[in-house]
Parts: structure tokens; sequence; C-alpha cells
């Protein structure tokens, strides 16, 4: 199953099943970004709109792109905003973005399945106005060296979700490479986790 399909049969249910994954990747998108202000946000892979009615209490404007047309269907029903356009897009191909419009992206569990992360931070540099920052939030690759990745329950059946394994100093790498500079890095753990590795880790880069 392709991961654009996967995520389709997942969103009936993505935002009801017990996942601490995405429950703690709610929590710190808040704490890293509850005392900022933008115009203009781009949200990447928005999916059921998790974070999407967050983001819009705090921009003027929210595009929200996802590859899944039943991740969208979920995010459009639950995030009744005026300021908020969603739109189908593969963030693998260029975005259909315009340069330098937005002041903030944010992307959530989302690079996990993109094997290229220098053509997402190529992307992120040509769309964000200068001073603009990109935050990410990830799946900690503690977690994918021991086979962790995203799982749904369709029927009787346990979906492994297809994921590229990116270490902390690919995401550096690939940022440096276009002149992102890094403001922060904190690794995550949810209440139920300790002492395991973090499950999470976010970066917040400046163009």
């Amino acid at each position: 199953m392709s991961i654009q399909d996967a995520y389709t049969h997942w969103s009936h249910n993505y935002d009801t099943d017990r996942n601490l994954t995405r429950d703690l990747d709610q929590i710190v998108t808040r704490q890293m970004l509850a005392n900022y202000k933008a115009a203009s946000i781009l949200e990447l892979g928005c999916g059921t709109g998790k974070n999407t009615v967050f983001l819009a209490d705090m921009g003027q404007h929210v595009t929200a792109l996802d590859f899944s047309e039943g991740m969208l269907a979920q995010g459009k029903a639950k995030v009744q905003h005026d300021n908020v356009t969603f739109s189908i897009a593969d963030l693998t191909q260029p975005w259909p973005c315009p340069d330098q419009a937005f002041d903030l992206i944010v992307c959530n569990l989302v690079l996990e399945h993109i094997e290229d992360l220098s053509f997402i931070f190529s992307e992120a540099r040509r769309v964000l106005v200068a001073g603009g920052q990109f935050f990410i939030s990830e799946l900690h690759p503690s977690k994918q060296y021991v086979g962790k990745k995203a799982t749904f329950q369709q029927g009787d059946d346990v979906r492994f979700i297809d994921a590229f394994v990116h270490h902390i100093s690919s995401f550096l790498d690939a940022a440096q490479a276009v002149g992102f500079t890094m403001r922060s890095l904190k690794e995550w753990w949810h209440d139920e986790d300790a002492p395991i590795p973090p499950r999470l880790v976010t970066f917040l880069f400046e163009k």
C-alpha cells in the first residue's frame, strides 16, 4: 500500500486511535509556538487538521497542504476557519506556493515519509520571507533505529507505513546546505515513555 493510500485509509480513525506520538506532537507544537504570531503560515502535511486549528488562531492566514484526499476531507470538516485554505499537494514535487510568501512553515510527522530532505529544505527556503521560520516535529531517529514507524489498524491487520530513516545530522546538513540557521533543537518524551529514548525531535530553523 502506498503512503498516500495508507493515510487515506487511516484518516477515518486517525484522531481517535490511541497514538502517543500524535498526542505528544500536538503538545510540543503548541509549547514551541505558543507566543508566535505570523501573517502567513504554510502547514506541510496538515492531515486531519490536528494542528491547523491552533495555527489558524496564531496566523492571519494558513495554507494547509496534504497529499491524502481522505486526510484533507477530515481537516476541512474539522477546521471551520475563514483564514485557512486547504490544498492537495505532493511535497516531493514543486509546491503550489509563490516565492517568499510565508513567515512560518510548520511540518509535523511528515518527513519520515520523504526520502529527499534536500528538496524539502530548498522549497522551504524558496517560499519563506527573509527571517522566516521553519518548524519541524518528527519521530526521533532513536525510534527509527529500532524499527518504529507509523502504523494503523485496518480490520484485523496492522498496517506499517513506509518510512525513511533520517539522522539528526541529516536535518542539520540539509538545512545548512541551503543557508538556514538553526535556532532550536529539542528532544521530547511522552509522560508514559520514561526512561526510554526520546519519542520526538523538534527543530526551528530561520532563513
